[in-house]
């Protein structure tokens, strides 16, 4: 090889490492003894069935636990409805804040595998503690005595909340690793490790770019925006990320790329603390646009949080029996399921294709129209709770049962429209959020938002939470029973109602304020010879 000239030479090299290299998967994937995987040996789909069924009894056990639990609060545990409400919302925001833990212990130290692993260990304790804390007389508390109910004691009380505590953690380190396991075993093959850091260099890079703007606050940004800083590559000076185009607004930022004279002097490489590239300020800018859209999520995902909450108390006070079958209020939540089952099918297969003529998009409506449509079902999902709790009441009214906490007559079914129009609602918020924070997000930062998207779910149980205690504090500050009592027949559940429909309508125009003006991510199309 040293006889042949040197471009052949390299061709050559390149070729022998493409096929040394082709027998294993190229994104740095590794099997449980850490060594790089063999596209041939592993994963594929024999090894769907197993990242599937750990996903699937993860979830089995998570809906079985949180549907349930304002009941088991409320009859078991003697808590008043304000308290296990709030406490069924902390609950479930916290599921969804953990991620962030789990992902982080994934992607610094010990991968993918073996934080599922552990993780679930640490579900599988929590779940258990559950159990004993169940079954034991002694971590019970008494049993009404007429209409008087022992309150849980400090040692039951903290056995029940630390093996809550426990599932949450254990769901922090499943949740978001298990599907990305399942797209790996189709397609990279191994519980890939990644090298860590990644989370601190998306925010390093976001620090970079305001430390460069506020140090250079005093320079005029130039008009011509190819007077700004940018490396003369095809891709960013980011790893993995692709060069993006100047765009207006924000100027303020613009002024990280600005070349100050005295830069223009130097031989040496300035500071990136300094002066940063045209991309790096670009991709604050689409991280700052993109806040608002996020922002809107909060809300909707608090609407989201009353199916397993106050949905499930309006049930148990309403006719629950069809015939002589007993429908438990809880399992009203399976329509959502259903409603999702339904509507993906209609969407694609009908929606889509009809929109596509109007539109002219290939999938129908834009990421941002599809959240739009969902935040606009939720106001009508919310309103329909509303009408449905404001019927009951009058009937309660009618038959002389206000101040008595037994069930109406109005059947349970009634229920149906709003769990379904969540479905629907569901389908287009958080599948059209997932492909929006995918797309617009920058290369480098898609990991960042698919966090973030999980935080919405988080923030929006915490926002429930935070609803509910101020509702209850105000509605009974002049002594008057408020809209949120033990006793839902004299109650106004449907003025609460009425409040979450306002918030979202709200919250939906605030949306269509920010989605108008949002501008999409541009890529430089760079052509080098």
């Amino acid at each position: 090889m040293e006889h042949l000239e040197e471009p052949t030479r390299l061709l050559l090299q390149d070729s022998l490492l493409q096929s040394e290299d082709s027998i294993h998967t190229r994104d740095g994937s590794v099997n449980i003894k850490g060594e790089l995987t063999i596209k041939r040996e592993t994963g594929t789909w024999k090894s769907c069935p197993f990242v599937l069924g750990t996903f699937f009894c993860e979830r089995l056990a998570y809906y079985g636990i949180a549907t349930n639990l304002i009941t088991y609060l409320t009859t078991e545990l003697h808590q008043g409805l304000v308290s296990a409400a709030k406490n069924v919302t902390t609950f479930q925001g916290t599921c969804y804040l953990t991620p962030l833990v789990g992902s982080f212990f994934a992607d610094a130290y010990l991968g993918r595998y073996w934080t599922i692993a552990v993780f679930y260990g640490i579900y599988l304790i929590g779940t258990c503690i559950l159990i004993i804390s169940a079954t034991i007389p002694a971590l019970k508390p008494m049993e009404c005595v007429s209409s008087v109910c022992p309150s849980a004691t400090l040692a039951q009380s903290a056995v029940f909340f630390f093996g809550l505590f426990l599932i949450a953690l254990g769901t922090g380190g499943i949740k978001p690793l298990t599907l990305v396991q399942f797209y790996q075993s189709l397609y990279w093959y191994g519980p890939k490790k990644m090298l860590g850091g990644d989370l601190d260099m998306e925010f390093l890079h976001c620090l970079l770019v305001i430390s460069s703007a506020l140090f250079k606050w005093k320079l005029e940004v130039p008009q011509d925006s190819c007077l700004l800083f940018e490396l003369a590559v095809k891709n960013s000076s980011i790893e993995g990320s692709s060069r993006l185009e100047h765009s207006d607004g924000l100027r303020f930022l613009d002024k990280a790329a600005v070349i100050s004279d005295a830069e223009k002097e130097r031989a040496e490489v300035t500071s990136p603390w300094r002066l940063c590239t045209v991309t790096q300020v670009e991709e604050l800018k689409i991280l700052i646009r993109m806040f608002p859209i996020w922002a809107s999520g909060i809300i909707f995902c608090a609407v989201y949080a009353q199916m397993s909450t106050l949905f499930v108390e309006q049930g148990k006070v309403m006719d629950t029996s069809i015939a002589s079958l007993k429908i438990p209020a809880a399992s009203l939540s399976t329509f959502d399921i259903i409603a999702v089952i339904i509507w993906v099918p209609i969407y694609d297969r009908g929606i889509v294709p009809i929109a596509r003529n109007f539109t002219n998009k290939v999938r129908g409506f834009s990421e941002l129209q599809r959240m739009g449509i969902g935040l606009f079902l939720s106001v009508i999902c919310m309103s329909s709770a509303a009408l449905v709790e404001s019927k009951r009441l009058q009937m309660a009214k009618e038959i002389g049962l206000v101040d008595e906490n037994v069930p109406v007559p109005i059947s349970i079914l009634w229920q149906i429209p709003q769990y379904f129009l969540l479905g629907a609602a569901e389908v287009f918020t958080f599948i059209g959020q997932h492909e929006f924070f995918y797309e617009q997000a920058p290369d480098t930062m898609r990991s960042f938002c698919s966090a973030l998207a999980l935080l919405t779910n988080s923030l929006g149980n915490y926002l429930s939470s935070l609803i509910v205690t101020i509702v209850d504090y105000i509605t009974t500050e002049d002594g008057s029973c408020g809209w949120i009592t033990d006793n839902l027949n004299e109650s106004h559940l449907d003025y609460f109602f009425w409040l979450l429909a306002g918030l979202s309508f709200l919250n939906m125009l605030v949306y269509i304020v920010y989605a108008r003006q949002y501008k999409q991510k541009k890529a430089c199309h760079v052509s080098l010879p």
